[in-house]
């Protein structure tokens, strides 16, 4: 009877265990919010990690398309909803850092009104053009752009998003004007490129990747230090003479800041578990996102130094905030 106790112990352990670990349990369907419309790659990037932790919650993870602003009214709808765990959101630099020094009233502060579940990694940005853009070379863009300032027009995923702000600083380093184009997320802003309407965007690797493979657009530069491996025969900015203009674009899963830790301790746990996972991983990878899960006490302070690191961007452009 002894062993067969001692038995039974071992093997109720790992269970115990396990549940202690969970702690606490959703109620119900937990929201999570993107602030774009539905296709482009944050959107992407949120239902895959969604679909894979609605298993271990034991509740549907359903994703929200809220999109306009900026990002600004779906991520101030998560800035005021009940602290509760069942309302959170997928942001990025533009979200959860560029819109509070680009825009007059976000209705939300990035820091105060937000509590980090997880870092996700970061989208890297190319230089691309539409098809039939007679400049065939990032020089030859740069030559056509002076020649006939504000001519050629430039789309971004929205006032103060990293696309928007990296072309802008990209405009600053080379002495160029072009005229923005802002759209509501990167599916308008593809589908407009295809479609020849506008002339060029530094858009993030995931968003366009797949009509650059195609041939639908045609892909210039890199605005990293190194080649990216999923395009690597395109040269970065500096390797074509434009140096100071690289930047990625960041993104991470928040809760509203009041939501009790042993909630935030569980979401945490679970979306950072879905990241770490092989085939998660290389399911985002191939959409051209660097996956780097960060924990939030490692999270935070990256987060913060991105938030002055973006507005030094801005200002060095001098892009102004806007109402």
């Amino acid at each position: 009877m002894r062993r067969r106790a001692f038995a039974a112990g071992i093997l109720a352990a790992p269970f115990v265990k396990s549940a202690h670990a969970e702690g606490w349990a959703p109620s119900g369907p937990i929201k999570m919010v993107v602030a774009y419309p539905a296709g482009g790659p944050t959107d992407v990037i949120a239902r895959i990690v969604a679909a894979d932790i609605t298993g271990p919650l034991g509740q549907q993870v359903v994703v929200e398309n809220i999109s306009g602003a900026a990002g600004a009214i779906g991520t101030r709808n998560v800035a005021k909803a009940r602290p509760d765990g069942l309302t959170i959101t997928f942001g990025n630099n533009q979200t959860h850092g560029n819109n509070m020094f680009m825009l007059k009233d976000p209705g939300y502060d990035v820091i105060k009104d937000f509590a980090p579940l997880a870092g996700a990694g970061a989208f890297e940005h190319v230089f691309v053009v539409r098809q039939d853009l007679p400049a065939k070379t990032l020089q030859e863009v740069i030559k056509l752009a002076k020649e006939k300032p504000g001519a050629l027009n430039y789309g971004s995923t929205g006032i103060g998003s990293g696309s928007h702000l990296t072309t802008e600083l990209f405009m600053v380093r080379t002495g160029t004007k072009m005229t923005h184009v802002p759209y509501r997320g990167a599916a308008p802003l593809v589908q407009d490129i295809v479609g020849r309407r506008i002339d060029l965007s530094i858009s993030t690797l995931p968003s366009v990747l797949p009509q650059i493979n195609a041939g639908q657009i045609r892909a210039l530069a890199i605005c990293s230090p190194r080649r990216n491996p999923h395009l690597p025969d395109v040269p970065t900015l500096e390797e074509q003479g434009v140096s100071g203009a690289n930047a990625s674009s960041w993104a991470a899963f928040f809760a509203p800041a009041a939501t009790p830790k042993p909630i935030l301790d569980r979401l945490s746990g679970e979306i950072l578990a879905s990241l770490k996972k092989p085939a998660i991983a290389a399911k985002i990878d191939q959409l051209g996102f660097t996956v780097e899960p960060r924990d939030p006490a490692a999270f935070r302070p990256y987060w913060e130094h991105e938030v002055a690191t973006w507005e030094k961007i801005a200002k060095d452009a001098g892009v102004q905030p806007e109402g």
